[in-house]
Formats: C-alpha cells, sequence, structure tokens
C-alpha cells in the first residue's frame, strides 16, 4: 500500500477498504471461521492452497480454502497443541495429548509415533523429508517420514519446550525455552550450536526472516519485549521494543513483512524499518494493523504466495488482507499452487530421489561443497599413506604429541656414542637404564605396564621402530664416513630397490 500524502498513514486503512479496492478473487482471501473447541492453530501447505486448522479441544480440520473443498474433518476428543502438513496436503501430522498421530487426505489414522511423547510443537523439513517435534519432556526428535526411523533425539536440559521454529534457508530448527533461552539445534550434533539469553521471562513466539536467507530472528518472551536479531554474529539485538498486552504471536512473510499478533490486535511492520538498529526502544512504523477481540491470538500464519495473514484466536481462525506481503512469483518445481494430481506425484518421487541426507544440516549451509582444509597433525608410516590424526591408535597420537613412554626403544645416545659399533665399551646395561629412568616416578604402574607392553606387536610400532633403525644406521654410516674409517660409497640406480 502506498499514500498520496505525507499525512495519510497506511495503518489508518481498515479492512473493508481493502477489500473494496482489492480485486474479485483477491477479496476472497477475507474470511472469518467461527468456530467452537478453540483456540485454533493453523498451518498452510507449501504451495499455499490447503489450510490445516486444530483446537485445543480436538477439533482438526484440512480444506482448499480457496474452492472451500473439505478434506478431513475430525472430532478427537483430546487436546491438540499443533498440526503440520508432511511433503504435500495428502498427509498431516497432529500433536496430540500424549503421542503424535499421522493422517491422510481423508482423516484416516495411518500411524501412532509413540517416541514422539506429549509433543507440544511439531515442524516438517520438507527437502529431508524429517518430522521434528519438541514436547514437555524437553527431547528434540526427528523422524525420517520416508523411512520410518528416529533419526536423532537431543535433549535439550532446558525443561518443557512450547515454541519451534525452522530456518528455511539452512533447516537448522529455533527452541525457545521457558527461561527466556534461544538455542539453535542440527540432527547431527546432540548439543546446541547456538545457545543465546533472549529475555528475562519464557520465550513465547519465534520465527526467521525467509527473504533474507535466514539472516534475522524475532523473538517475543512473556516480558512483553518483541526482538530482532542478526543471525550471523549474535552480537545483540537489532531492534527491540515493548508491546501493550503481554506476549506475542510471531511471523514472518515471504517478502520480509513480520505479523506481530499480540493482547487484542495484530500489527503488520515492514522493512527496512524493523532491521534498521534504532537506540531507544521504540516500536517500528506501522504498516498495518487490525483489531481482533477473541483473546487469546495463539497462531499467526502468512499464506505463501498471497496476501493473506490468517489468526488463530479463542472464537476459530480470522483471515485479513496485508498488500504486499506475498511472494507473487512461484517455482513450479518446487511449489505449484495449480498442480494436478500426476504432477504432484512427480513431484513426490523426484523429492524422495533428491532427499538431502541428515547429515548436512550444518548452521551455515555454503560449508557443503568446500573444499576441506588440510590436517595439522598427519603422520606417515613408511612413506606410504598419511593417516589423520583423529584416526590415529592413541599410542600413535601420543607419539604425535611427545607424550608416549617410549622406555621400550633403545635410545638414539647409545648408538650415537657406540663409534665402532661395539657394544661391549658400554658398561651399563638396558635394566639399568630403565632402573636409573625410573628413579622418582611410579615405579610399579611403570613396571606393570611395561610387562603388559612386552607381548603386544603393534604394527605401527614395528614400522616405527624400523624407520629409526634405519635412521640410526645412515646416522652411523655418515658417521663413519667423516672420520675415514669407511669409504664414502657412490649412489646407484638400484638402491631403490633396497
Amino acid at each position: 500500500m502506498q499514500v498520496e500524502t505525507d499525512l495519510e498513514r497506511t495503518w489508518r486503512i481498515g479492512q473493508d477498504d481493502i477489500v473494496q479496492s482489492a480485486g474479485q478473487e483477491a477479496a476472497k482471501g477475507r474470511q472469518e471461521l467461527k468456530l467452537d473447541g478453540g483456540p485454533y492453530r493453523s498451518r498452510y501447505s507449501r504451495n499455499g492452497r490447503h489450510l490445516a486448522i486444530v483446537g485445543s479441544l480436538g477439533h482438526v480440520a484440512t480444506f482448499d480454502w480457496q474452492t472451500g473443498t473439505m478434506h478431513a474433518e475430525l472430532q478427537l476428543q483430546e487436546t491438540c497443541r499443533d498440526i503440520t502438513f508432511l511433503q504435500d496436503q495428502s498427509f498431516f501430522a497432529v500433536a496430540q495429548k500424549k503421542y503424535v498421530f499421522i493422517y491422510d487426505r481423508d482423516g484416516v489414522e495411518l500411524h501412532r509415533l509413540k517416541a514422539h511423547i506429549e509433543p507440544t510443537r511439531l515442524e516438517f523439513l520438507p527437502y529431508h523429508w524429517l518430522l521434528a517435534s519438541v514436547g514437555n519432556n524437553g527431547f528434540l526428535k526427528y523422524q525420517d517420514t520416508s523411512t520410518g526411523h528416529i533419526v536423532a533425539e537431543h535433549r535439550t536440559k532446558l525443561g518443557a519446550c512450547r515454541t519451534l521454529a525452522q530456518n528455511k534457508h539452512n533447516a537448522v530448527l529455533h527452541l525457545g525455552h521457558s527461561n527466556g533461552v534461544v538455542t539453535l539445534w542440527t540432527p547431527n550434533i546432540p548439543h546446541p550450536t547456538v545457545q543465546i539469553l533472549a529475555h528475562l521471562g519464557p520465550v513465547v513466539g519465534l520465527s526467521v526472516d525467509p527473504s533474507s536467507g535466514g539472516r534475522y530472528m524475532a523473538t517475543s518472551g512473556q516480558d512483553g519485549v518483541v526482538k530482532v536479531w542478526d543471525c550471523r554474529n549474535w552480537k545483540g539485538t537489532v531492534r527491540e521494543w515493548t508491546t501493550r498486552g503481554g506476549s506475542a504471536e510471531l511471523e514472518w512473510s515471504a517478502r520480509g513483512a513480520l505479523g506481530v499478533a499480540v493482547g487484542g490486535s495484530v500489527n503488520v511492520y515492514t522493512k527496512p524499518t524493523i532491521q534498521t538498529p534504532h537506540a531507544p526502544k521504540a516500536p517500528p512504523p506501522l504498516y498495518l494493523t487490525h483489531p481482533i477481540p477473541h483473546r487469546p491470538l495463539t497462531s499467526v500464519r502468512f499464506c505463501p504466495f498471497q496476501d493473506i495473514l490468517t489468526i488463530g484466536h479463542n472464537a476459530g481462525l480470522s483471515s485479513i488482507l496485508v498488500p504486499g506481503v506475498g511472494e507473487p512469483n512461484f517455482d513450479s518445481t518446487e511449489a505449484d499452487p495449480f498442480e494436478n494430481k500426476k504432477a504432484r506425484r512427480e513431484r513426490e518421487v523426484k523429492g524422495l530421489l533428491d532427499k538431502i541426507q541428515p547429515d548436512m544440516i550444518t548452521l551455515d549451509p555454503d560449508l557443503v561443497g568446500t573444499i576441506a582444509p588440510p590436517t595439522k597433525l598427519t603422520t606417515a608410516v613408511n612413506d606410504t599413506h598419511n593417516i589423520p590424526f583423529a584416526r590415529l591408535p592413541r599410542l600413535e597420537r601420543l607419539r604425535v604429541q611427545g607424550k608416549a613412554d617410549e622406555t621400550e626403544l633403545i635410545d638414539d645416545d647409545e648408538d650415537a656414542t657406540e663409534g665402532d659399533g661395539d657394544k661391549n665399551d658400554n658398561p651399563q646395561s638396558r635394566a639399568e637404564k630403565e632402573k636409573r629412568k625410573m628413579r622418582g616416578k611410579s615405579k610399579s604402574l611403570k613396571r606393570y605396564l611395561r610387562k603388559q607392553r612386552k607381548n603386544v606387536i603393534d604394527p605401527t610400532a614395528v614400522a616405527i621402530r624400523a624407520k629409526l633403525e634405519k635412521q640410526r644406521e645412515e646416522k652411523r654410516v655418515a658417521k663413519a664416513t667423516e672420520n675415514g674409517q669407511m669409504e664414502a660409497r657412490e649412489p646407484s640406480a638400484l638402491d631403490r630397490f633396497r
């Protein structure tokens, strides 16, 4: 929306004026669904054509909101906390009172995931085919929906979690906890990759900006503060302001607009004001506001490829028009709002063939495909192969670090003082040398370890002994040649076979 003069404001324009100015097809997005069994939460499919809603008392429904075609409607008669579509509108998962259940398009129960206990929030990673859930027990679990196996199970150690969002740029999950901490998780690391103290109270709202490549994250807490973070450095907030009405629900649109549902109204802020640093904690300029008297406001969802914002509340759902927040162009190979049955099947098969492994989820997705830096600590045995330091046996790692006990090997000084190679000139035996070395040390433990090593044949140790013996022989020949005791032998082409 654009105003004609500087004295006009876009937030003064109501929904009635927007509906009258919009086209007939765009005006269909303004809807009011009055339902019993709230508060409600909603979730759109990837192509923005289908909508799934769930009420806290067990009312579940999926339908095509453009044509009004109902796919499934269930009365589960138990507490339901969240809902999400899987790879497309053919399947959806519901976080019910005790477990996660998966239903097909007709509402037939297909699976009961007993590993997900008391789930509170659900997220689906479309390129990895992973269903992630977090519950009251504080466990974050990833389940592969193509194979049915649990890929990862992380214990957050921060209690019950009721806030979960995904970064669509790198598939990293953001969790908001009851102590004000926000953590970032990947399935291949058992601890959070990033952990920050975001609020002084529980985190109630969390969302990541998809328009900037996951660069900005917005959080809200029960302390009534909304904060925008820069995910590149985490050195502090880009902008923060205090809201009226307590905790707020957040959601970013595809074009970078931030929807904040707090109190009895929903406010929309646009770029670049919400991403510009501002010293005082003053709210950024409003783009649009809409009052909703049905408290509490439990969910905020932008419809993909549409200028529609759906708010879930205690009396049902309200869809309002927000001009300019939706992405107008779509990629038919990724998400096609007009796909038919054949195109959906082909896209599903192609998605299975191109499925990304969970181990490739990293905080920096540009790292995948780059050249790995050479390791600083490597070793070579007989100059034939290099083994990374992390894969070496423990004894070899100690040798590289200079912490190994080399008492079983003959000292280099003994060979250096031999001169003509007569061993009878040295009056000390090996046992006497070891006895002298053990003075002031734990003799009993060293003696026990030495006895344990007597009958152990380590191929690496044997190769190192042979290498050291070869070096000693070369030193002895060089010293004898220097003293005139031996004649220098001219190199030959057959030396390579020695």
